[in-house]
């Protein structure tokens, strides 16, 4: 059934070309329109996932053209696994957003465009078309980010775009100089070509700098993660738990298909030093990150950090090249993918629940908002490796929904997040004053 993989990028750009007519009628046609797209894109994933569970790797070449020539969209488990992360993930976002926001036609005809690009991502089998479909999904979450309400939003949303751009355009010349030394953009006719001649020569080696370097730039790693923190920080919750679910995770499914399909593990054997240099990379991503979010205030911030570190966990499984490291880089993102965007939904719903933003200002949280507060607890073991976490990880994703405040239901700061302002910036204001001696947040209305 490989009729069934360009239908994966099609799904959703149908109705969004359609969703800008549909709104000069109906004002709030966004919502079921994602979210009826958003079913079927999850069921054209699954019926894939089950068919190469059952029949093996499926592949499709649009036109009928060679795949040399041709735009060759395939499916194989680990692409498999990445699309229905993608689908599964952004479904259930879609309904935390349903309450939480934004709730405006444009920011569901953004979800859809980063719902093809990020589709697109997983399936193609070309190297420029992963170019197109990185920037399609990228330019979709810069204008997403844009959407926040805070005045940090524009600025944050801009330099997620200057440095997002910049990554691109490192991938692009990388490629570039792939497509110089073989001829061709297909990533199983390039791998042959590099076996003709060589994985040693100066434009490869200078190829997989550029694209690693480009890939990292989307995946966040330490030093070339500047956008993260802030983009995270200033996006609604809902946008946030997307992108910190799904954007990063398919981009470094991005570099290791092209690890794997295009460079193989040929590469590391005859350069041993991009190898080392490869590994030495992550490792630096996992302490700086670890250190950074640390250092942090701000509990978005401190996530955002949290995840500069994970992704240089996986990369270092991927450097390893071996079948136990690729296989531990694999369950890592997808295992981080979930993890991380239920931590961004809990912490929405905190936000929207008590005005929460900072650690001091989580403490004590457990007695007014418990169900969400065991939620991210549990997640947040998951994060940090604690063994059996997973599954319980698992059911808190869906636990941050259900429980506590639904985000957008109250912005009012809860009196010890009022308090806790009050005695950092040293406020004599009436608010501060009225609030002395009161330590009892607002409570969560339960669902």
């Amino acid at each position: 059934m490989s009729e069934v993989l360009p239908w994966l990028v099609v799904a959703p750009v149908v109705p969004l070309a359609s969703l800008p007519i549909l709104a000069f009628r109906f004002d709030r046609v966004g919502w079921p329109v994602a979210a009826i797209t958003a079913t079927v894109h999850t069921a054209l994933a699954t019926w894939t996932a089950w068919t190469v569970a059952v029949d093996g790797p499926t592949r499709f070449v649009v036109g009928g053209l060679p795949a040399r020539l041709g735009i060759e969209l395939a499916a194989d488990a680990l692409s498999a696994s990445f699309l229905l992360l993608v689908s599964l993930v952004g479904l259930w976002v879609l309904a935390y957003t349903r309450r939480g926001g934004p709730r405006s036609n444009l920011s569901y005809a953004l979800y859809l465009a980063l719902l093809a690009g990020l589709s697109g991502l997983c399936i193609t089998r070309d190297v420029f078309n992963l170019y197109v479909f990185l920037e399609i999904s990228g330019l979709a979450g810069y204008a997403l980010v844009a959407l926040g309400d805070g005045r940090d939003a524009a600025p944050a949303a801009l330099r997620y775009l200057l440095v997002g751009t910049v990554g691109a355009s490192l991938y692009l010349l990388g490629i570039g100089y792939l497509y110089v030394a073989t001829g061709t953009l297909n990533m199983s006719a390039m791998a042959a070509e590099l076996v003709a001649v060589g994985h040693d020569g100066r434009l490869v080696v200078a190829a997989f700098a550029f694209v690693t370097v480009g890939l990292g730039v989307k995946m966040a790693l330490f030093p070339v993660h500047t956008w993260k923190p802030d983009a995270y920080r200033a996006a609604p919750a809902g946008i946030a738990a997307l992108l910190a679910a799904l954007v990063s995770t398919v981009a470094g499914y991005a570099f290791l298909r092209l690890l794997l399909s295009v460079f193989t593990a040929t590469l590391f054997g005859v350069n041993p030093l991009l190898g080392a240099s490869l590994r030495a990379a992550a490792v630096l991503s996992v302490g700086a990150g670890a250190v950074l979010a640390v250092r942090q205030r701000d509990v978005r911030r401190m996530l955002a950090y949290s995840s500069v570190s994970q992704f240089g966990v996986a990369v270092a499984g991927f450097a390893l090249a071996t079948p136990l490291g690729l296989a531990g880089g694999v369950v890592h993102l997808l295992g981080h993918a979930v993890m991380k965007s239920g931590a961004f939904a809990a912490v929405g719903v905190v936000e929207a629940a008590t005005g929460a933003r900072t650690v001091d200002e989580f403490a004590g949280l457990a007695t007014d908002v418990p169900v969400t507060s065991g939620a991210l607890a549990a997640l947040s073991f998951g994060l940090v490796g604690i063994p059996r976490s997973s599954a319980s990880s698992g059911s808190g994703t869906s636990s941050s929904v259900r429980s506590g405040a639904v985000p957008g239901s109250s912005r009012r700061p809860s009196s010890r997040a009022r308090s806790s302002r009050c005695r950092t910036s040293g406020d004599s204001s009436s608010d501060c004053t009225s609030n002395r001696g009161r330590d009892r947040p607002t409570h969560a209305t339960g669902l």
